[in-house]
């Protein structure tokens, strides 16, 4: 509007239109437990061994499991969408290659970092002192927000959780899982982060510190898992498949050999 794109009557009518064609209403069952809505849908494309974690996930949430109705700010989204398509601003191929290409980043970018890490004493270093830059070194854009590394050791484990909403380094991991965006691990997470853990099949040893990091929309985290036993003389391909999502959120480990 302030660019004079998309005229304010303009984008009220399509809205009108939009309601006036039942193009409002949210169609279709809501998701179950053995569904996927779409972020947990795309978040493990490219990792067939993220979809068997999923199973043993105890926070399940379809996002809109109660809307009969759009929420005004996602049926804005689709009158602002049509309006620039009608006018040319975009095109329908334009924006599926933009959703494409934000789709394929995932996990497996996280992994290539941990691996590098592991097999590379001097890139662990410079990925704990600038991740960012560190992710640049592989390829990976990670600019637009600032990105630590928090690296388990076998006294400290690190649960990272965004207790306001779901900030989480999509450029390295993807997008979301749906349980890390439920409300209850988000509160569980601070009030009661040794049971969450224990919920996602992880315990850890006596004594062992546990921190809980908040992500927020200036920075966020990638969870640096210790490396596994029995995985000397492994390259650093052979290691990422090691890496789960999981284990750079911090709810699980890496997996054993």
């Amino acid at each position: 509007m302030d660019k004079g794109l998309v005229p304010e009557a303009a984008l009220l009518a399509e809205e009108a239109r939009l309601r006036a064609a039942g193009l409002d209403r949210v169609e279709g069952a809501p998701a179950g437990h053995h569904h996927h809505d779409d972020d947990h849908d795309h978040d493990h494309d490219h990792h067939d061994h993220d979809h068997h974690d999923e199973a043993a996930h105890p926070y399940q949430e379809d996002h809109d499991a109660a809307e009969q109705l759009l929420s005004p700010l996602r049926l804005r989204g689709l009158a602002v969408r049509n309006l620039l398509l009608a006018q040319g601003v975009l095109t329908a191929e334009e924006i599926r290659e933009e959703i494409a290409r934000m789709d394929a980043r995932g996990p497996h970018h996280g992994a290539a970092l941990v691996a590098r890490a592991w097999t590379d004493a001097a890139f662990a270093t410079r990925l704990a002192q600038d991740a960012v830059a560190a992710a640049a070194e592989l390829g990976l854009d990670a600019a637009g927000t600032k990105l630590a590394a928090l690296f388990n050791t076998a006294a400290r484990h690190h649960l990272v959780v965004c207790t306001l909403c779901s900030c989480y380094p999509r450029s390295i991991l993807g997008r979301p899982p749906a349980w890390y965006k439920s409300r209850a691990y988000r509160a569980r997470a601070v009030r009661d982060p040794r049971g969450i853990l224990a919920e996602f099949g992880t315990t850890l040893p006596p004594g062992m510190e546990l921190r809980v990091h908040d992500s927020n929309a200036e920075l966020r985290y990638l969870v640096v898992p210790a490396r596994p036993a029995g995985t000397e003389g492994w390259d650093a391909a052979r290691l990422a498949t090691l890496v789960t999502r999981d284990s750079m959120i911090g709810v699980s480990l890496a997996r054993s050999p």
